[in-house]
């Protein structure tokens, strides 16, 4: 089944159980699903791998916006966005360890014969691409650069 196919039954599932606040994430996703289904110079269709690209920037604005809500002081709002958040975060996949992260940047390092710091932009490219969805982007950007000073 599809994230798009899944969104669509957890959604007639919430509206069952009467959870508004899994109801009104879902919604939200399936909007953002339907408006990158029906983009200019899209195919009509939705594959898995746009759909977790989209969840993940849905994820990090929760929390943007629930930090930004903490440090205004308006933590019933900030609530709301977290709840948000961990409904969202449930379609992801699960992010990988620090160790796991470490052993697939030194494999993805040697793949692409990586030496010096100089070589992060062909290291970066190829490690956005095969752990997307794995790890967040500011994690492994971080990881190469230690990886790549040693």
């Amino acid at each position: 089944m599809s994230l798009f196919d899944q969104v669509s039954e957890d959604i007639k599932k919430a509206m069952l159980a009467k959870d508004k606040v899994a109801l009104d994430a879902l919604r939200g996703i399936k909007k953002e699903f339907l408006e990158a289904k029906t983009a200019k110079g899209g195919d009509g269709e939705l594959h898995d791998d746009k759909a977790l690209q989209i969840l993940q920037k849905m994820v990090k604005q929760r929390k943007e916006s629930a930090q930004m809500y903490m440090d205004a002081n308006r933590p019933e709002l900030a609530e709301d966005e977290l709840a948000q958040f961990k409904i969202i975060e449930r379609y992801l996949p699960a992010m990988l360890s620090e160790e796991e992260l470490t052993a697939a940047l030194k494999e993805i390092i040697a793949q692409v014969g990586a030496t010096s710091p100089q070589d992060m932009g062909k290291v970066m490219g190829v490690a956005t691409k095969q752990l997307a969805g794995k790890a967040e982007g500011k994690a492994i950007n971080l990881k190469v650069r230690e990886l790549l000073a040693q």
